[in-house]
């Protein structure tokens, strides 16, 4: 694992002791950047291009649940590859072409973004284009602003190329036959299943969406259903009677949009520890590629397995032949249930991949800071066992998951947040 890299303000310091030392040793430095280290931008035109992608997924196009990972996986691939191509240090992902040596990185991870962002999400223009022109303002206009942009581009149009027939918006007839353990709409409002063509998307760093889909749900009449199954309908019914007030504020908490929670907490990270435009390229990358490849197997998984949600099963309890589980028709979970199938649980498995990358980046301490709109409260974590723990309790309390689907999701994304960084990403020494 790699130990946090210095601030800026170290890195300058460190590198004005090295005024004495001759080129030979300079020339010898463990350094893989084209320009001198010392000179490397910040990570502010990263930051700005997150939280405009946000802006134009989110919030202008509203795309539902998880699907806002596999557009941030895009763009953050293609800003890392811009700006690594460029500064050096890592490996580019799915490329080997090396932009010119003194382009401006800044001007490229801007290219990079508004390309990505413009051909996605035309709607935007007007706001891609605002936030293009106030980027551009900010690098001095010549040589090295103009190869910054040309090879951003070039870098965006690697990832859309990569990306072409790639299952996106594909037709998937989604209609399981009811019966017991099968999803079905739930209420209050009954909504088909959402996105199901998710579920056959090429993931970014593996080839099929079934790869990592684990094996099938827990039986029906198993001890392990009938233990998830009393579990989930005592503490995540509505007007639970057991469930305390510091369970209820940690389900709530992460009931928050994941996707854009998670880009906030990364802005943040990267403004305090002070990260340059290089690894803040990487941190952001690495950690949204898992999350857009976690997200394609919890669709894989759910919409191949079909399993029902905790309100059906609790409602119909007296159809699944376990004589251990006691049926409540007018039982509602604490959350309303979402619009797709329950195993597994992708919450969880986007936690887990997130979690798998971070630990890796930051040497153990991820010092996340997340703040939820739907309790306006911050917390702060700072190893991933406590965060993985939560959100996986958050998900059972919310009355929306069984127990087994969130701790199998979980597992899953560590092992594709793993392969992420076992295959891509890497230092280039």
């Amino acid at each position: 694992m790699r130990a946090r890299p210095p601030s800026r303000t170290l890195r300058r310091a460190l590198l004005a002791g090295l005024t004495g030392l001759t080129a030979l040793s300079l020339a010898a430095a463990p350094s893989a950047s084209a320009a001198d280290p010392g000179e490397t931008p910040n990570a502010e035109v990263i930051t700005d291009w997150n939280l405009t992608a946000v802006q134009v997924v989110a919030d202008d196009a509203k795309r539902p649940t998880a699907e806002p990972f596999l557009w941030y996986g895009f763009v953050s691939a293609a800003v890392y590859n811009a700006v690594v191509g460029i500064e050096g240090r890592y490996a580019e992902y799915k490329w080997d072409v090396r932009g010119p040596r003194h382009a401006s990185s800044e001007a490229a991870a801007a290219a990079a973004a508004h390309r990505v962002l413009l051909t996605y999400f035309p709607k935007s223009q007007a706001r891609i284009d605002a936030a293009y022109a106030d980027s551009l303002a900010k690098i001095p206009d010549g040589t090295a602003e103009d190869q910054g942009v040309r090879f951003g581009e070039r870098a965006a149009e690697r990832i859309i190329e990569l990306r072409e027939d790639d299952g996106r918006d594909s037709q998937v007839a989604f209609s399981p036959t009811p019966g017991p353990g099968v999803w079905q709409p739930a209420p209050p409002d009954y909504r088909p299943a959402a996105i199901p063509w998710l579920s056959k998307v090429r993931p970014m760093t593996f080839d099929s969406p079934e790869e990592f889909v684990p094996g099938p749900p827990p039986a029906l009449t198993s001890a392990t259903y009938t233990k998830d199954f009393a579990e989930v309908k005592a503490v995540g019914k509505k007007d639970s009677a057991t469930r305390t007030a510091w369970q209820t504020e940690t389900a709530l908490f992460f009931s928050h949009p994941l996707p854009q929670q998670l880009q906030a907490g990364y802005r943040d990270y990267t403004e305090r520890h002070e990260l340059d435009i290089v690894d803040a390229a990487r941190y952001f990358a690495a950690a949204n590629v898992a999350s857009a490849d976690a997200t394609i197997t919890t669709w894989s998984s759910k919409f191949g397995y079909a399993f029902w949600r905790p309100v059906t099963a609790v409602r119909q309890a007296d159809t699944d032949g376990n004589p251990d589980t006691t049926a409540d028709p007018n039982w509602l979970p604490l959350l309303n249930t979402p619009p797709y199938p329950e195993y597994m649980g992708g919450h969880c498995a986007n936690d887990g991949a997130v979690m798998a990358v971070l630990d890796r980046l930051t040497g153990g301490d991820i010092d996340l800071r997340l703040s939820s709109t739907p309790t306006g409260t911050t917390r702060t974590y700072t190893n991933s066992a406590d965060y993985n723990r939560d959100v996986i309790d958050a998900r059972v309390w919310s009355g929306i998951h069984f127990r087994t689907a969130d701790l199998v999701g979980n597992a899953v994304g560590r092992d594709i947040g793993n392969r992420a960084l076992d295959h891509y990403f890497r230092p280039l020494r």
